[in-house]
């Protein structure tokens, strides 16, 4: 098992996450190498992933439309959301492959619905949904810091947040 802590950008740390309180989450033994896990504490719901360079900590949900990735596929260190084949690097904290739906990339650049290969070509009709497709803007992953201590994954948390449930 590598216990290297996957850097990230620090300006991609989540809010309040700078100086809040490491929290024990789970015994590392129980994360093997390209695993992901949800740990929940409080409303704070953390991905938890150990990937090919490393651990690393963000929400549990996908920056598009919040499905939880814990539910999803990691190859290396790019994490695949369940619902609209988005792909999205925990190394970097950026898109891989823009979901489906299409819609704005992080840096605002607007790109189309698709299919994915074999599948029926994606209709996009006139409407609110087009229009609410075109304006949902995928962002970057936020970080928290994450530490190994006696065998165990903390990761510091907003809020005074409580121990897993």
């Amino acid at each position: 098992m590598d216990d290297r802590v996957l850097p990230y950008r620090p300006e991609l740390v989540a809010p309040g996450a700078v100086g809040a309180p490491f929290r024990r989450l789970l015994p590392r033994h129980e994360l093997p190498t390209g695993g992901l896990r949800r740990v929940s504490v409080r409303d704070i719901d953390v991905l938890v992933a150990s990937t090919s360079e490393g651990l690393v900590a963000v929400d549990d949900r996908c920056p598009h439309m919040a499905a939880p990735l814990s539910l999803g596929e990691l190859d290396g260190c790019v994490v695949a959301c369940p619902l609209h084949n988005g792909r999205f690097d925990l190394a970097s904290g950026e898109p891989v492959q823009m979901p489906t739906t299409g819609g704005l990339d992080p840096d605002g650049r607007y790109h189309p619905t698709w299919s994915p290969a074999g599948s029926a070509p994606k209709e996009d009709p006139p409407g609110k949904k087009a229009e609410a497709r075109r304006l949902t803007r995928v962002r970057r992953f936020r970080y928290y810091p994450l530490r190994l201590v006696d065998g165990w994954i903390e990761v510091a948390l907003p809020g005074g947040a409580d121990e897993p449930g």
